[in-house]
């Protein structure tokens, strides 16, 4: 029996907060749930409080002061999860654009399928996105041509937020050297575990925009992800990327 834990990071979610976790929580595998909010003033980490007295072995909750940024607040769930002894760590949004059945698929492809890391992909079999204006869709698509175009990574889905990861590549990957922090901080956790030559899979799913809440992506977002992309690439000629096999 792995230990399996779903990190959703969040700000202003209280409309989504306790549907997503009861959803996480009825799925026929034992996940466990880190919620990780940046001082939403709505009262999500009141809402998760609550949840806790219902869930206290399968639902935790990390407090920051203040919008830190997507990537460090994952850095900071990895972190915990991996102190915790967690095998398999899973990235979701809070606001169910990332079907939670889906937890299921991507698990099956590490844990059944022998994958490291496995990606909810929006591109692999086709463009699988719901309610999103064009515009948006074309900048997220050609986004991940571009990625794909300097780093030479295969994978469609470069932006994607929906991720499996293993233990092992969590633990071989230096935290402390992933420096993006909104959507370029996924590109960069792709890269840095394609470059260390870990088995990267991609699952199809379907992508449906957010129904409560707001949206948290911006220009100045984006902007990172295209030119972080160009330093990241840069960075990697000057670095040794070798691990250790067990």
């Amino acid at each position: 029996m792995t230990k399996d834990v779903v990190i959703i990071p969040t700000y202003n979610e209280k409309e989504n907060i306790t549907a997503i976790i009861n959803a996480v929580f009825s799925l026929p595998n034992e996940f466990h749930i880190l919620v990780i909010d940046d001082g939403s003033p709505d009262g999500t980490a009141s809402i998760v409080k609550d949840l806790i007295i219902k869930y206290s072995d399968r639902l935790f909750l990390i407090e920051r002061a203040g919008k830190l940024g997507l990537g460090t607040a994952y850095i900071t769930g990895f972190k915990w999860a991996l102190e915790h002894e967690y095998d398999y760590i899973f990235e979701m949004d809070a606001d169910f654009s990332h079907p939670p059945q889906d937890l299921l698929n991507l698990r099956e492809a590490c844990v059944d399928n022998g994958a490291d890391m496995a990606i909810g992909s929006r591109y692999i079999s086709g463009v699988n996105v719901v309610n999103w204006p064009m515009g948006r869709v074309l900048m997220s698509y050609f986004a991940s041509v571009y990625v794909r175009f300097v780093t030479r990574m295969k994978i469609m889905d470069t932006t994607a937020g929906f991720v499996c990861y293993s233990s092992k590549v969590l633990s071989t990957i230096d935290l402390d050297r992933i420096h993006l922090k909104g959507y370029g901080f996924q590109i960069e956790m792709k890269f840095t575990a394609w470059k260390f030559k870990f088995n990267i899979v991609e699952v199809p799913i379907i992508f449906t925009d957010r129904r409560q809440g707001s949206s948290k992506m911006s220009g100045g977002i984006f902007n990172e992800a295209v030119w972080g992309v160009i330093g990241m690439k840069i960075k990697s000629w000057f670095r040794k990327y070798r691990r250790d096999e067990v």
